[in-house]
């Protein structure tokens, strides 16, 4: 059984702490509420370099149609909301394994 795994890398406008720490729990307070969702992890950069990304989020789905089911999700949706006025920029990669 194969498993989707997306991954966003986000880099914030205000790069505080408290701005970085506040962003990631709005991306932590996913999990249980999206029945697709399978496994969610949010980790914070730790190094702070010029290249480094603030966040990174891990989520991992059964299928294409399950992320799917996830982007159109209500508090997806949401969280989008409040990404689309945090973020400076962010990349992604969804692989199959």
């Amino acid at each position: 059984m194969s498993v989707i795994t997306h991954i966003v890398l986000f880099k914030l406008k205000d790069r505080s702490p408290e701005s970085v720490e506040r962003t990631a729990q709005i991306l932590r307070d996913m999990e249980g509420k999206i029945e697709v969702l399978q496994s969610i992890e949010v980790g914070t950069d730790v190094l702070h370099t010029e290249r480094s990304f603030d966040i990174a989020l891990t989520t991992q789905f059964a299928s294409l149609d399950a992320l799917q089911a996830y982007q159109v999700h209500p508090v997806h949706q949401k969280v989008i909301e409040h990404m689309a006025t945090a973020r400076e920029t962010q990349i992604s990669v969804d692989y199959e394994s």
